[in-house]
């Protein structure tokens, strides 16, 4: 799944025109990714503990986020995306559940987090936040409902 997940985000990455039946396509597939981000968002918060580092369900939503950041940051997927609205308040909720893990133990998603070792730099949740900030940020753009939600 991650590896399909990275295929797409290389698809999506691109920015070549598509065509309306892509367009279509790719409106589907973003519909499902976010639904399936929406069920999965929790997962990540498991990494926090140092013997989860390789949960392959967090690694999984660590891949669709930066799908999703990546379909949002293009014109042709963002309103599509902004119309959903469990998106935006998933995306709250696990950047508030992240917060507080971080602040209840020192792990992954703690702020002051000391790097101090190779393991650390390549742990999966690194920049987890910063992206759960990049995806609120690009569904609230241009968006007075989703800007006051937020």
């Amino acid at each position: 799944r991650v590896a399909l997940l990275e295929l797409l985000l290389a698809k999506v990455s691109e920015g070549s025109c598509v065509n309306r039946e892509e367009r279509k396509v790719l409106e589907g597939q973003a519909a499902f990714l976010a639904g399936c981000f929406q069920q999965q968002c929790g997962a990540v918060l498991r990494l926090a503990a140092a013997a989860q580092a390789q949960d392959e369900e967090a690694l999984v939503t660590i891949r669709l986020l930066d799908v999703l950041c990546e379909m949002t940051s293009s014109n042709g997927q963002l309103e599509h995306l902004q119309a959903l609205s469990g998106l935006l308040e998933a995306a709250i909720d696990t950047l508030r559940s992240a917060h507080l893990a971080g602040k209840q133990a020192v792990n992954v998603f703690t702020a002051t987090h000391a790097v101090t070792g190779q393991e650390e730099i390549s742990h999966p949740a690194v920049g987890f936040k910063s992206h759960l900030i990049r995806l609120i940020g690009n569904l609230c753009y241009r968006n007075k409902e989703n800007q006051d939600k937020v």
